[in-house]
C-alpha cells in the first residue's frame, strides 16, 4: 500500500497510492475545488518526504515513489527527502538534480540519527502508538531529540529553495513537526500535511509523554489530512478535550489568529494502469496460472509487508482453522502469501517473523502432500508487474490488517479482476478502506473462526453475487482515484488561509 529499493523502507507501501491516472474528482475533492475556484496549480508543488522517489525512473515499485513523482514531471516543482545513505551526515551537503521541470533535492543523515529519528522514534513509537499497539512503544528520550534534530535541519536546508507561491506538501509520521520548524525559520507559504497511517483516539495518544508538542506542531500546518473520517475525527476529539482551538465547522478550526482545515482525503490508486498490467503476466506467472488452471485449484492471495499491524499470524490462523472445517477444500485451494521485509532492524520486526515462518512450517508440515503445498509464502520483493496478473488469477483477496490507514492492496485486488468472473475481496473492519468498500465481505481480524467462515463464503459465493459486489467496488476505485485525492488536497490547500502573514519569501 512503495518499496524504494535502499533500505531502510522509507513509507509504508499499502498506505500510499500506487499510481496517477483518471481525472474523476471525489465528493471531497468536487467540493474544495467549487470552493477555490477549480484552481489547485497555484505555484510549485513542493513534497517533502522521509524519502525522495527517483523522478528519472520509468518503473517505480507503486506508492508515493508514483504517485506523486508523475505529478512533479507535469509542473515546476521540489522533491525534498533523506537520501537513504545509513552513513551520511545531519546537515551535511545537500545533492540537487534536476529532471524535466522539477527538482529532486536529497539531504543525508548521520548513522545516529538514521538510528534515533528513522528506526527510533518514527517507527519504534509513534508507528506503533498509531497503530493502537502500545505494547510495542519502545519510548527514549534520545530518539525524540533526533526525531526534532532531523525536522529542525530538514526545515533550514530546505527554506532557502522555497519561493513565495509554493505550496508545501509533507507527507507521513516521519514529518509532523515539519511545518512549525519552516515557521521558526520565517516561511509563510501554504503547508499542508498528509498522513498515510491511523491517527489513534485520545486515550491512546496521551499515552506518548510528548502528545501535547506532536498536536501543537500539526496545528501549524494549514490543512491536516487524513485517510478516512475517523482519523479525522480522533484529532478533533483530542483538541475538543486537550486544547484551545476553536471549531469553526466541520473541518476548521481557529488556532490564534490563524484557521487550520482537518478532513478526510481518501487516498486511490491508478486502477486503470493497475487494470492494464493484469493482461501483461511474464511467462513464469502464465505457467503458474495455467497450472492451477488444469488441476482446478483455486489461490487465496494476500500481499502485505512483513508488519505486526498486517495481521498475518491470524491470517494463517484463518485458513489453517478454514482446513479443518472444511476437509473437501485440500488440494483443491492454496494461499499464496507476499510479505517483503521491511525495518528488519527493528526488534518487533524480527519477531514478527520468526512466529509467520513458524506457522507456516507447522500447517504445511501437517497438510501438505507431494503434490500440493497449502502455503506458498515470499518474504521479499514481488514485482508488481508479476502481481497484477496473480491478484486476477486468485480467486479471494485476503486483507486483514488489525490496522492501517488504507491499504491500497484491496483497492488494486478489485482492479485487477475479470468483470466476467472477478474475486471476492475479504477485508478488515479496521483497515481504511472499509470507510468506503463496503461491498467487500468485511470481517474482524481477530476473529479467526469468523475470517475461516468467510473465506468459505468467499470461496463457495455464487457468480451473480460476485459481479454484483465486484462491479460496485471496481466503480468506486475507478472514480475514487490517486489523481482525485490529489486533486482534493491540493485544492484544499490552495484555499488555505490559515498562515499569518502570507506570502512571504522563505530566508535564504
Amino acid at each position: 500500500m512503495t518499496q524504494l529499493s535502499s533500505p531502510p523502507s522509507p513509507v509504508p507501501p499499502s498506505d500510499i497510492p500506487s499510481a496517477l491516472a483518471g481525472t474523476a474528482a471525489t465528493p471531497d475533492a468536487s467540493a474544495h475545488l467549487e470552493e477555490t475556484g477549480g484552481d489547485a496549480e497555484t505555484g510549485r508543488l513542493v513534497i517533502v518526504s522521509n524519502r525522495v522517489a527517483n523522478l528519472r525512473s520509468t518503473g517505480q515499485a507503486g506508492g508515493l515513489a508514483v504517485g506523486l513523482a508523475e505529478t512533479l514531471k507535469e509542473r515546476d516543482g521540489i522533491w525534498f527527502g533523506w537520501n537513504g545513505a545509513p552513513d551520511g551526515v545531519t546537515g551535511g551537503e545537500v545533492q540537487v538534480e534536476r529532471v524535466g521541470p522539477a527538482e529532486q533535492v536529497t539531504v543525508p543523515l548521520s548513522p545516529k540519527d538514521v538510528a534515533g529519528y528513522y528506526l527510533g522514534y518514527a517507527n519504534s513509537v509513534l508507528w506503533p502508538l498509531f497503530h493502537y499497539r502500545l505494547d510495542l512503544v519502545d519510548y527514549r528520550p534520545a530518539f525524540y531529540e533526533s526525531y526534532q534534530r532531523v525536522n529542525e535541519t530538514f526545515a533550514r536546508q530546505l527554506a532557502p529553495f522555497l519561493k513565495d507561491d509554493d505550496l508545501i506538501w509533507v507527507h507521513d509520521y516521519h514529518l509532523i513537526p515539519l511545518a512549525r520548524c519552516l515557521r521558526k525559520a520565517g516561511c509563510r507559504q501554504r503547508i499542508g500535511f498528509f498522513l498515510h497511517i491511523p491517527f489513534p483516539p485520545p486515550d491512546i495518544l496521551v499515552a506518548s509523554p510528548n502528545h501535547a508538542e506532536l498536536v501543537e506542531a500539526l496545528l501549524d500546518y494549514d490543512v491536516i489530512g487524513f485517510q478516512t473520517q475517523a482519523d479525522a475525527v480522533n484529532l478533533k476529539a483530542y483538541l475538543a478535550e486537550r486544547s484551545p482551538a476553536v471549531q469553526l465547522d466541520d473541518t476548521r478550526f481557529r488556532v490564534g489568529t490563524r484557521t487550520v482545515t482537518i478532513d478526510r482525503f481518501p487516498i486511490g490508486i491508478d486502477a486503470k494502469g493497475f487494470a492494464a498490467m493484469t493482461r501483461e503476466a511474464d511467462d513464469e506467472v502464465q505457467i503458474d496460472l495455467m497450472r492451477r488452471q488444469v488441476l482446478g485449484r483455486r489461490q487465496i492471495i494476500g500481499v502485505d509487508r512483513l508488519d505486526y499491524s498486517k495481521g498475518l499470524p491470524e491470517r494463517l490462523k484463518a485458513f489453517d482453522r478454514l482446513m479443518a472445517q472444511h476437509p473437501e477444500l485440500e488440494k483443491s485451494v492454496t494461499y499464496l502469501q507476499v510479505a517483503p521485509p521491511t525495518r528488519e532492524k527493528v526488534g518487533a520486526y524480527g519477531d514478527i517473523r520468526a512466529e509467520l515462518e513458524a506457522l507456516v512450517g507447522a500447517i504445511n508440515g501437517r497438510l501438505a502432500d507431494f503434490n500440493w503445498t497449502p502455503i506458498r509464502y515470499i518474504h521479499r520483493s514481488v514485482d508488481r508487474a508479476k502481481l497484477a496478473p496473480l491478484m486476477r488469477g486468485s480467486q479471494v483477496g485476503f486483507v486483514t490488517p488489525l490496522r492501517d490507514g488504507m491499504n491500497l492492496v484491496a483497492k488494486e485486488y478489485v482492479a485487477a479482476q475479470d468483470p466476467a468472473d472477478p474475486g471476492v475481496l475479504v477485508l478488515s473492519r479496521f483497515a481504511g478502506a472499509a470507510e468506503e468498500m463496503h461491498e467487500a465481505l468485511l470481517v474482524n481480524p481477530y476473529d479467526i473462526d469468523e475470517m475461516a467462515r468467510t473465506l468459505y463464503q468467499a470461496l463457495t459465493m455464487p457468480l451473480a453475487e460476485r459481479r454484483r459486489r465486484h462491479e460496485a467496488l471496481l466503480d468506486h476505485v475507478m472514480r475514487h482515484d490517486a489523481r482525485a485525492w490529489q486533486e482534493a488536497f491540493l485544492a484544499a490547500l490552495s484555499g488555505a488561509t490559515g498562515s499569518a502573514a502570507r506570502p512571504q519569501q522563505a530566508p535564504s
